[in-house]
Order: structure tokens, then sequence, then C-alpha cells
């Protein structure tokens, strides 16, 4: 059966129920490209319409994700960030798992204390288009077609205006952050 409203497609699949497939996803994983994997395959067992639903769901994470804050951990961490370079990162964040996700919407300098963070050298690449995909992947191993169009939706919030300053200029950022910074000094 498909989906054929938002309203059902929520009613099949909440955050909760998404988080906990990338809890699944998370065991044994080594890293993000895994979990993606991992979710990928979790979800190609879903009926369709909650393969949608999770779709919706992720989307509704990378939602609320989208802070200025966030993104100047993004910028730190990843030596820059763009538009998609945002997207990629909020993608590998949520791969770290619920607790990861809430303590750096949070706190994004709390980034400082996941593993992912300390074991690299220098900068890390936190980035993972791959979690962006898995539903769309998922539906279709599940189905042989391509999700249906307007079956979920993306709406960010506006961005901080506290936060609305060059991330490369003076050194605002890593007195707002300085756990990352001092993890990445520029």
């Amino acid at each position: 059966m498909l989906c054929r409203t938002r309203l059902a497609c929520s009613a099949a699949m909440d955050t909760t129920r998404y988080w906990q497939l990338v809890e699944q996803a998370r065991a044994g994983a080594g890293d993000a490209w895994q979990v993606a994997a991992r979710l990928t395959d979790l979800l190609s067992a879903l009926p369709p319409a909650e393969i949608i639903a999770a779709q919706q769901a992720f989307w509704a994470l990378m939602a609320a994700s989208y802070r200025a804050p966030l993104w100047g951990a993004a910028y730190l961490a990843n030596g820059g960030c763009s538009d998609d370079g945002f997207e990629y990162f909020r993608g590998w964040l949520i791969a770290q798992g619920r607790e990861a996700f809430d303590r750096a919407l949070a706190d994004p300098d709390t980034l400082a204390d996941l593993p992912a963070v300390q074991e690299t050298a220098d900068r890390a690449d936190l980035d993972c288009e791959e979690m962006l995909a898995t539903a769309h992947d998922a539906y279709r191993r599940a189905t042989g077609e391509e999700l249906p169009p307007g079956s979920y939706t993306i709406s960010y919030p506006g961005l901080d205006p506290d936060w609305s300053f060059d991330f490369d200029e003076g050194d605002e950022l890593d007195r707002r952050l300085p756990r990352l910074a001092a993890r990445y000094a520029r």
C-alpha cells in the first residue's frame, strides 16, 4: 500500500521509530557510511508506506538541525561548509545516533566529545551524503520504483540572526565554539 497523504505517512512512522532504526543500523557499524548502508537494508524490508514515512521523519530531523550554530560547528570541523556540505554534515550527525544529535543541537561544541571527532588527526570530513539517500534507495530496492513525487515535504526554519557573521572573519566562531576551535585550530 502506498502512502497517499503525509498524514498517513506520519502515522506509519514518527521520529522515535526512525531513531530506533538508526540505532539498529549503528549496532556494529564502523562509520556513518556503514550506518547508511545498514539503514537502507532495514528500510528496504519495510512496507513502501513506511519507507516513505521514514523519509519524512529523516527530513524532519534535517529541518530540526538546520541551525546556524551547528553550521558553524560543521564549518570548523570540515574546514568550510557549503549548503550541500551542511546537508551531508547533518546526515553524518544523524548517523551518530539520537544522543549525539540531541546533544549537538543543544550545544554544538559537544561534537568535540564524539569518538569520530576525537579519532581524527586533523580535519574530519564529518559528512555522509549517503544518509540523504537511504529511503530513496530502500524504496527503489523494495518496489523497483522511485519515491512518489510529493510524498514528503522539506521545510527549513530561518537561521538564527545572532549567528549571521562571516565564519571566516575574526575569532567569533572560535569564541562561540571553543572546544571545537581548539580541536580544529585554524
